[in-house]
């Protein structure tokens, strides 16, 4: 019975069971802190990648924006290479998997007559074109980048710019 009551008050093992118990919590923690932070990231690389390519397209001259129905197919691409790399040339993406297959960035031409029909915006009578850059980017996940799952959601942003031309 001696024997009994002495493993009961042993407290040699209690730091490696206090242990076993808290490092599953730990863990989730740690590695929820780092999977949120690299959400925040890549949500906040896609909102600045498009007003980039928005701004980058209200700087293009209006000869590429004929009637403010469609944009010129260079210059879009152009754009697109903007917003998904930085660079119009279309080098390195800005964020771990975005290519132009698993992306989807649209630009669109639209006059809103409350930015003015006067002064560069005379040969618009509607007002003057508005560019609107969209992003559908998949999101990876910080597990997924390292082979551990996939993405199950898109990022999206938007933005727009009256353009003003070169």
């Amino acid at each position: 019975m001696t024997r009994y009551r002495n493993l009961l008050a042993d407290r040699t093992g209690s730091a490696a069971v206090e242990m076993a118990l808290s490092l599953p919590i730990l863990l989730v923690l740690a590695f929820g802190s780092l999977e949120v932070g690299n959400y925040f990231l890549s949500e906040h690389v896609v909102d600045k990648a498009v007003r980039d390519a928005s701004r980058y397209a209200a700087r293009l001259a209006l000869t590429n924006y004929p009637s403010c129905t469609s944009v010129d197919a260079t210059a879009a691409q152009r754009i697109r290479n903007v917003a998904r790399t930085g660079d119009p040339a279309g080098t390195n993406p800005r964020l771990w998997g975005w290519a132009d297959g698993n992306t989807v960035v649209t630009v669109a031409c639209d006059n809103v007559s409350s930015y003015g029909t006067g002064g560069i915006y005379t040969d618009f009578p509607n007002g003057a074109p508005v560019v609107t850059v969209t992003a559908t980017v998949p999101y990876t996940t910080f597990f997924g980048s390292m082979g551990m799952g996939s993405p199950t959601f898109n990022l999206y942003a938007q933005s727009q710019a009256a353009v003003i031309g070169a």
